[in-house]
């Protein structure tokens, strides 16, 4: 593509000069002494390299964004001792690039946030790649909005963005597919069934062996270069996208997720008693969401009620009702879990992946999809059981803080007995 090449030499010259013009104290000193040049191999070194390049893409994005307060904090960003980092975990950042990515003529392939982001994915700090990967749930859901809208704008730089990592995830896996194993249902327990059972030895034996064999399911078929994004290919590109971003959720900042966990609510788009199916017996909890009345009322409450950072819209639809074939719903459903179930989400991201997960059910319910109404049912009575426990949790330590308090001690009671 010329977006790819253009942006990669772009990518090249600029990296290129920033390393050229920035000179790092132990490169002057070195050569101030009259020494050899100093080996790339140096630690000192790369790490000196990587905060300048980190620097660089830092200024070039503030250089990007509206001029506004924000530029400030960039700055200061870029001013840090782990500058990718920084940017990685600020809010005023996200939102502010947010802001610009939402805005209307985004996504064209001469948008400059697009080739930093794409240039960016490229390069081989992994805290700038991760700081790529945190916009993925917006890119994803602007994109895939706009695509099955009648709008005609060209959104060749959000289709750069997700080709970059279905390039990079696909040479990862070598055109090999991701193979799980399932063990055999028969065996009492996981533990009874071999990890690689042994030969038989007897055409007797061979047929149990064969049925004691763990049977092998495919998770995701080989994956195949692709220089655009064909609408045949596009839920499996932004699938395996979405992919790259659970591969790395654990460092991903929670405002993210709370993105991904909203947009997933949009893409489901049913609104009706089936979201209310599960909730008889969460109605006494504090975070517990329910929405009727086939709107978003009760999900907009939640979210001011869970005091979720300024800067954070309301809880309106941005994206759109779309087509969820399993090769798309497949990741949304593991990075709702993650959401879910992970013991180090903040408890604001596991409500908001809750309405997500009962959004989906209700969206499955209506289409019958056994596979989506399996796993989010499933999903459904984890949390449903998690929240249950936390609050007999609760209501113990409860309990046994008002028995350990210490009372005054009560006066003995007389009895008058009349004779």
């Amino acid at each position: 593509m010329d977006f790819q090449l253009n942006s990669q030499i772009s990518g090249d010259s600029l990296s290129s000069s920033a390393s050229s013009t920035v000179q790092t104290p132990s490169t002057s000193n070195h050569h101030q002494n009259g020494g050899a040049p100093i080996n790339n191999s140096d630690p000192m070194h790369s790490w000196w390299e990587s905060i300048s390049k980190a620097r660089s893409r830092i200024h070039l994005l503030s250089s990007l964004l509206p001029s506004s307060a924000g530029d400030a904090s960039l700055s200061s960003l870029a001013d840090s001792d782990r500058p990718a980092r920084s940017l990685l975990l600020s809010p005023a950042a996200y939102f502010s690039i947010s802001s610009s990515l939402s805005s209307p003529s985004s996504g064209a392939g001469d948008d400059p946030l697009c080739h930093w982001l794409y240039d960016t994915f490229l390069s081989s700090d992994t805290d700038l790649r991760l700081v790529v990967l945190s916009f993925i749930p917006l890119l994803s859901s602007i994109y895939l909005s706009r695509i099955h809208s009648s709008t005609s704008t060209s959104l060749s730089g959000f289709e750069a963005v997700l080709l970059s990592l279905y390039a990079a995830e696909t040479k990862s896996r070598g055109g090999k597919p991701i193979l799980i194993s399932i063990p055999d249902l028969s065996q009492p327990s996981l533990y009874h069934c071999p990890k690689n059972p042994t030969p038989a030895k007897s055409n007797s034996s061979s047929s149990n062996a064969q049925n004691r064999r763990a049977l092998v399911g495919v998770l995701s078929p080989p994956l195949e270069y692709q220089i655009a994004v064909k609408s045949t290919k596009r839920a499996c590109i932004v699938g395996v996208a979405l992919d790259c971003y659970y591969k790395q959720i654990s460092h991903m900042p929670s405002w993210s997720k709370l993105d991904f966990c909203k947009f997933a609510a949009d893409w489901g788009g049913q609104y009706c008693s089936c979201v209310s199916e599960f909730d008889e017996t969460d109605g006494n909890s504090e975070n517990s969401v329910e929405i009727s009345n086939g709107d978003l009322e009760g999900v907009s409450k939640a979210v001011e009620n869970l005091g979720i950072e300024d800067g954070y819209d309301e809880l309106k639809p941005k994206g759109a009702r779309i087509p969820l074939p399993w090769a798309l719903l497949q990741p949304v459903i593991r990075i709702l879990g993650h959401c879910l179930l992970g013991p180090l989400n903040a408890e604001d991201v596991k409500d908001a992946a809750s309405v997500a997960v009962k959004c989906l059910y209700a969206r499955a319910s209506h289409e019958l999809n056994p596979q989506a109404i399996l796993a989010t049912r499933s999903l459904i009575q984890l949390d449903k059981r998690g929240r249950e426990a936390a609050a007999k949790v609760a209501a113990a330590a409860t309990v046994g803080s008002n028995a350990t308090t210490p009372n005054k001690a009560k006066k003995p009671e007389i009895l008058l007995v009349s004779k």
